[in-house]
């Protein structure tokens, strides 16, 4: 085997099998890195899963016996790109299956080659789908789409990563044990996966991670349409204006982590409008909270105000104009652990107390009225509830909305109030800076692959819950002779 780099890597298997394969730059440069733990992609047309399949033979013929395992989310998928399509595994391999060097099998789909190794193509369409591969030795683990698996099963399979003494080759391929993921912006595990390889360091920068984190050499190398010119960028750019979405463009074409192409909000979300400074808030406007309860899940707290259609004086001396029935969240608590989507365990009174220390913080102690909170803290199920633990400590809640279809009523509503705040005809939303997880979380929500009309319950969706929870509850006051305009 041989190797060159320029331009585009060559490379080459020599021998009784002759066979040539040309990467681009940005993909030559995933395939030597030294990295043993690798995000690549970004932008759409990138050649992300090209890099897998290549990765995934050079390994299979370097090292003897080494077991890859490429996943990705659904079987047909798997099948389609990577072993049926145009530069899949059957046409990149055919001059190895004519001469007996490798075979195909399909139950389980797999390749074999003649040295011992196997690259084993496995879908794994939810978190309890980790378990068949518990006892699994992994020593290239490559993942097509990261974005589409959770953070769990992400680190599950990393656990199963693991090389024997005797695994060896002589190659410029980089050792193994391997983690190579290819992603683009967007899908439940957008935020996760951003916060561990985007905002984490900076592109191409390797970093060792500690050893909780599995201990290996952590890289993000972005790539771009203009990085792959085996595609006609310009054709494909014009076929992405189609969209006619500049944020849905800028995410597919520059491969944009702080906006999701296909998200629930993304096409309405303007930072430069949703997010407002903080004011002093007139002592006319309502003040409540919301509440979505989780354990193992975050848990968020929203605090809001409504304006009364009153102007609000900015700190710069200038007038804030708004309309009855805008919303401004204007502070949060969210419980996590500090990975994205995992809870931090606290028990209801902590919860409890630490509301009452805010609202204090907050300068409006027990101005901020009740407001709705996720139903499954009433139940009682043969002990004190949830809300009865938070009662007693002086948090009270009401209940939400949780009537046949409120869920994606609550979407709706929640989509005009953000276009409320741009077009100004009817009451918005807008959100204080320091609202760090609003910002992180809400415009990165992916639609339901199965039901475009809601959101993929396996993101991050807790605070927009708690949104909605709020939002709904607005409407329910607007019909019955409360705030008007909003529907």
């Amino acid at each position: 085997m041989e190797s060159r780099i320029g331009p585009d890597h060559v490379f080459r298997f020599s021998g009784l099998i002759p066979m040539e394969v040309v990467l681009h730059r940005k993909q030559s440069l995933a395939f030597s890195s030294r990295a043993t733990e690798i995000l690549y992609g970004g932008a759409a047309g990138g050649g992300k899963s090209h890099l897998l399949r290549i990765k995934a033979i050079a390994l299979a013929l370097a090292y003897p016996k080494t077991q890859i395992y490429l996943f990705r989310r659904f079987y047909a998928e798997l099948i389609r790109n990577h072993m049926d399509g145009p530069n899949g595994f059957r046409v990149l391999l055919d001059p190895f299956l004519k001469t007996g060097g490798c075979r195909i099998t399909a139950s389980p789909p797999s390749i074999r080659f003649r040295n011992g190794s196997a690259i084993f193509l496995c879908p794994c369409r939810c978190d309890h789908d980790v378990m068949k591969y518990q006892g699994v030795e992994i020593h290239a683990l490559l993942i097509d789409e990261l974005t589409h698996f959770s953070e769990t099963v992400y680190r599950a399979l990393r656990a199963r990563c693991r090389v024997p003494g005797g695994l060896k080759g002589k190659t410029p391929v980089p050792p193994l044990p391997l983690v190579l993921s290819g992603a683009n912006p967007g899908g439940p595990g957008h935020n996760w996966v951003k916060a561990a390889f985007i905002d984490f360091a900076e592109p191409m920068e390797i970093r060792r991670m500690p050893k909780e984190e599995g201990g290996m050499l952590r890289q993000y190398i972005p790539a771009r349409l203009e990085d792959n010119p085996s595609l006609d960028a310009e054709e494909y750019s014009s076929r992405l204006l189609g969209l006619r979405s500049p944020y849905l463009v800028k995410a597919m074409l520059e491969g944009s982590w702080d906006i999701v192409a296909g998200g629930m909000f993304d096409d309405l979300w303007n930072p430069e409008i949703h997010v407002v400074a903080p004011f002093a808030i007139p002592s006319s406007w309502k003040l409540d909270r919301s509440f979505d309860w989780g354990a193992s899940k975050p848990y968020s707290v929203g605090f809001w105000a409504e304006s009364d259609g009153s102007d609000a004086r900015l700190d710069d001396g200038s007038t804030l104009h708004t309309l009855r029935g805008d919303l401004f969240r204007i502070a949060e608590i969210y419980g996590w652990s500090g990975l994205p989507n995992e809870g931090c365990g606290h028990s209801p009174a902590e919860i409890a107390r630490l509301i009452l220390e805010k609202q204090e913080l907050l300068g409006f102690g027990r101005r901020i009225q009740a407001g709705p909170a996720d139903n499954s803290i009433f139940d009682a199920s043969g002990r004190i509830s949830i809300a009865s633990d938070m009662e007693r400590l002086g948090v009270r809640w009401l209940r939400s909305d949780k009537t046949p279809g409120s869920r994606k009523r609550g979407w709706v509503l929640l989509r005009q109030m953000l276009q409320g705040s741009v077009r100004r005809e009817s009451p918005g939303l807008f959100v204080f800076s320091g609202c760090t997880h609003f910002i992180r979380t809400i415009p990165t929500l992916p639609r339901d692959s199965r039901d475009p009309d809601d959101i993929d319950t396996s993101a991050e969706d807790h605070i927009a819950d708690e949104t909605r929870y709020r939002i709904l509850s607005v409407s329910r006051r607007s019909s019955s002779g409360g705030v008007r305009g909003l529907i």
